[in-house]
């Protein structure tokens, strides 16, 4: 009973306090050696189980990393020449020429700057680029959706095949197939003059070939576009849509709000992914049909890269053009990609 009356504080003090343990600085090191030593081991031992487990897929995609690296980043080293007045023929190797080569700062880029050429190149370039998007970019997310609406499995493979397949084609094909029906010599052409009207030649008209592009690039690859799409409305549950019929939703209204939700995430990746190649129209469409048209029409900053770099071998200049492209187009990446994170889509990569 003595011992209930004593205050709560005062049995606390008269408790003896237990040793603390030794805070050395050699025995503290020393436990500390020892747990990161065990962190180490582990970490070691958690490698070679993933080597181990995945060894397989990592040495499967070595040749394709060999190929990146060959093809696409080893030669970034030689947009050393855009700051040189490069001459390949000062050596028989091509490496000694650069380092044997003047350097001259930022006067290709000051020379670029300064060329009208360019800057209507530039011009062309976005014009091509906003009507693709606004006119070939929707097309195949809408035909992906017919495709998703056919109900056999048969007639739904047969409408994708025969859409993809023109992609395939190449381009000269495609110019080949395009000149046959809306040249100066077509098929309409052709029917127009036997009926008393006169012909016309699409192929060769500059006000209207902006468009004429834009409908080739549709034909041949708006069918191989679905297929990305096509893949992300496979992963939709079939009871979304039998639930939203339930509901009283007719189709119109089960693609608006049950498939269109699911191609979202896929919309705005490959909107990034678009916006990044912006600057890259159709090198060789655009070339095959350059006499026809003519430079002021068809000359894109791809034709004039080519242009300056191959046929009139000024390749300091036509380095510094495609330095500048480059870079424009990986800030309209990361532009695209932080529009893509503020309206809640992860984009190329995560926030």
């Amino acid at each position: 009973m003595s011992h209930s009356t004593v205050p709560r504080s005062t049995a606390q003090e008269e408790t003896p306090e237990e040793p603390l343990p030794p805070t050395g600085g050699r025995g503290r090191r020393g436990g500390r050696r020892r747990r990161g030593g065990n962190r180490e081991d582990g970490g070691r031992s958690n490698r070679r189980l993933r080597w181990r487990r995945d060894r397989t897929l990592i040495l499967m995609t070595v040749p394709a990393l060999l190929l990146v690296l060959v093809f696409n980043y080893i030669p970034i080293l030689g947009n050393v020449v855009a700051f040189q007045e490069y001459d390949p023929y000062l050596s028989e190797n091509g490496f000694v020429a650069v380092l044997e080569s003047p350097w001259i700062g930022f006067e290709q880029f000051e020379r670029i700057f300064a060329d009208s050429a360019f800057w209507h190149a530039v011009r062309n370039t976005f014009v091509l680029f906003l009507l693709q998007l606004v006119l070939y970019f929707p097309i195949p997310i809408l035909l992906a959706l017919l495709i998703n609406s056919v109900v056999r499995p048969r007639v739904r493979a047969v409408a994708q095949a025969i859409m993809y397949l023109p992609h395939f084609f190449s381009w000269v094909l495609v110019v080949t197939v395009f000149l046959q029906i809306f040249g100066g010599a077509g098929i309409i052409a052709q029917t127009l003059r036997q009926h008393g009207y006169e012909g016309f030649d699409l192929m060769t008209d500059p006000e209207i070939f902006k468009y004429l592009v834009t409908l080739q690039t549709v034909w041949k690859d708006a069918g191989w576009g679905i297929i990305v799409f096509l893949a992300a409305l496979s992963a939709v549950p079939h009871e979304l849509y039998e639930a939203a019929a339930m509901d009283g939703a007719g189709r119109l209204r089960r693609l608006w709000h049950v498939a269109l939700p699911a191609l979202r995430p896929v919309i705005a990746l490959l909107l990034v992914l678009r916006v990044g190649d912006a600057l890259t129209v159709g090198f060789e469409q655009l070339l095959l049909q350059r006499q026809a048209v003519g430079v002021e029409a068809s000359e894109v900053l791809d034709t004039y890269v080519w242009w300056n770099g191959i046929r009139n071998q000024d390749f300091g200049y036509a380095a510094a053009a495609g330095l500048i492209k480059g870079v424009v187009g990986l800030a309209l990446v990361l532009t695209a990609n932080k529009v893509a994170h503020l309206m809640g889509e992860q984009g190329v990569y995560r926030k």
